[in-house]
């Protein structure tokens, strides 16, 4: 029995996985606290095995302020790329690029200190751009990331 070119095609075209299909990533911990406003961004997006996760603020997950001390607020950051990363099944190791925005470019070797500590070699692609401000008045950093398992 000979199948025409367009059954074979049809055939394939419903036995694969939607090509492009999205999940959105939107962990308890970042989700918004009862009685505040919407968030209005998706904290991560995973498509075809690719997971972009948004701008991470440096923001305390328990007080939901950027801490005083810089360390702190870059490691608050990069927990809430933690956070995003395990509940999409992936680990630090699987993330293939970082971008860091900083207010102060004179941070970078503090910055530095704590992103290497977080992420050993060989590290993700990187890279860091100084700029005026961020959402948060009190921030000194954000922190984007891709990855893929």
């Amino acid at each position: 029995m000979k199948l025409c070119a367009a059954a074979l095609l049809a055939i394939c075209c419903f036995s694969l996985p939607a090509a492009g299909e999205k999940k959105f990533i939107v962990p308890a911990e970042l989700a918004p606290k009862p009685g505040a406003p919407a968030a209005v961004y998706s904290p991560a997006v995973l498509v075809d095995g690719t997971l972009y996760i948004s701008g991470m603020l440096g923001t305390d997950l328990n007080t939901r302020q950027i801490p005083d001390r810089f360390e702190d607020e870059v490691s608050a950051a990069l927990d809430s790329v933690g956070i995003v990363l395990k509940e999409a099944g992936m680990t630090y190791a699987d993330v293939v690029s970082v971008t860091i925005f900083l207010t102060d470019m004179e941070l970078f070797g503090r910055m530095n200190a704590v992103y290497t500590a977080r992420f050993p070699a060989p590290r993700p692609a990187r890279t860091t751009v100084g700029v005026s401000r961020l959402g948060s008045p009190k921030g000194h950093l954000e922190i984007s990331v891709t990855a893929k398992k």
